[in-house]
């Protein structure tokens, strides 16, 4: 009887439920139209177009804010951050960063082109010079002499046994000679056993659970020749983790030591009219999870891999790119599905023009996508492919794409598929100097 009864109510409670979707999905369609919105109290969908918005200027003088490092450019975007939203412009000059500007919810960040330019300061490394538990919110440095207050560091230690690596981001804001308290706890062990090290290492510009903000006509420049590396899964000169709605126009980001944009279970991310160049790892990185990037008419050169799909990127479009100069002009791999790849120039990729790659197997592999509409110059190594399909790939259509190649040497495949791929479609490709 009891089972019964609720049984009886969880069936209720189900058909309110669909009576409730049903109703609020009837009434949205026979609401009307606004016409004359006005700003009221917690409405984010709907609001008035407003002719002028809250903008605060940043520079070396004649500035609302005078300054020209992180701290100047940071007041700014709190500041506004702090009343709704804005627009942070940054005035021409060079401004020298010892830690990652933090992006803020619609404060948009603006420059004035190639005449803006933010650096980051070279890093510098020790170990740790006692153990911190997880529970702390302190280090102690073996070497402090190069660590100032108001530093952004990167923690990092790996497990002698399991080889797990940690990798923290903090910062330092209080100090007692080589002991610096942290922002925040660690929540992780930093032992010596595991070689635990403190480097000044940080995005230049870096976003978490930022939403509907705008980076435009700025040059960021990663001083890569004295930094150490970190890749991008925690840095680069643009980082984002969380994030939705962030556009990215008229950017360059360069010379950093591991990616030059990088996003994170990011949706909605369109990164247009940018160069991302000589950075050592990734130029454009849209990281795991990220649904719907747009990547149109920019300019990727001499970055370790041109464009990275990294983990199930989906329903993303990569137009009109020159991909140029990179060991790998693009990648595309686990479960990266259901993405455009077209009208892009990709030449002179040292290894291979577009890779799959191969994953764990067609549970993992990258499916559905397009490849369409493309110019291939000059990539790969003799006798190797331009488009490489490995592993357990399926469903793959390549359409109407351009492979040429006028070097000297043993002529490269147009495409290589793999014994395990499956459903690859090649047609309408135009090959000169190529084989099919």
């Amino acid at each position: 009887m009891i089972r019964s009864r609720r049984a009886s109510l969880i069936g209720t409670a189900w058909r309110l439920v669909a009576w409730l979707t049903a109703a609020c999905t009837s009434h949205a369609a026979d609401r009307p139209t606004v016409t004359e919105p006005r700003q009221t109290s917690g409405d984010t969908a709907v609001q008035p177009v407003w002719e002028q918005h809250l903008t605060v200027t940043v520079g070396a003088r004649d500035a609302d804010i005078v300054g020209t490092d992180h701290r100047a450019i940071q007041a700014a975007v709190d500041h506004l951050a702090r009343l709704g939203g804005g627009t942070v412009r940054i005035l021409p000059g060079t401004y020298r960063l010892r830690n990652a500007v933090y992006l803020q919810s619609g404060v948009h960040l603006v420059g004035d082109g190639p005449s803006t330019v933010l650096v980051k300061e070279a890093s510098v490394t020790t170990p740790l010079g006692q153990d911190s538990d997880w529970y702390d919110q302190e280090i102690t440095l073996q070497d402090a002499s190069g660590f100032r207050l108001g530093d952004g560091v990167c923690l990092r230690a790996r497990d002698a046994q399991t080889q797990r690596e940690t990798v923290l981001k903090r910062t330092l804001v209080a100090r007692s000679g080589s002991r610096f308290k942290l922002d925040r706890p660690l929540r992780e062990n930093l032992w010596r056993l595991n070689g635990a090290t403190c480097s000044t290492l940080f995005p230049i510009l870096s976003g978490e659970f930022a939403n509907d903000l705008r980076i435009e006509n700025l040059v960021l420049d990663g001083n890569r020749e004295n930094n150490a590396e970190l890749d991008g899964n925690y840095a680069g000169c643009i980082f984002l983790q969380d994030c939705n709605r962030i556009s990215i126009r008229g950017v360059t980001a360069r010379n950093y030591h591991g990616d030059g944009i990088s996003w994170q279970i990011c949706h909605d991310v369109v990164v247009e009219n940018c160069v991302s160049e000589n950075n050592a790892n990734l130029g454009l990185h849209p990281g795991s999870g990220s649904q719907r990037p747009i990547m149109r008419n920019n300019t990727l050169r001499g970055n370790g891999i041109g464009i990275f799909f990294c983990w199930g990127v989906k329903y993303g479009l990569a137009e009109g790119n020159l991909v140029e100069g990179n060991r790998t002009g693009i990648s595309i791999g686990h479960r990266d599905t259901d993405n455009r790849v077209t009208a892009n120039r990709v030449r002179d990729s040292k290894s291979v023009g577009l890779l799959f790659r191969p994953e764990r197997g067609p549970d993992f592999a990258g499916h559905r996508n397009l490849i369409e509409g493309n110019q291939f110059i000059d990539n790969a190594a003799e006798g190797a492919a331009v488009i490489d399909i490995q592993g357990g790939t399926e469903s793959i259509t390549i359409r109407s794409n351009t492979f040429t190649d006028s070097r000297p040497g043993a002529p490269r495949l147009a495409v290589k598929t793999g014994p395990e791929t499956k459903a690859i479609v090649i047609e309408a490709n135009r090959l000169q100097g190529v084989q099919p």
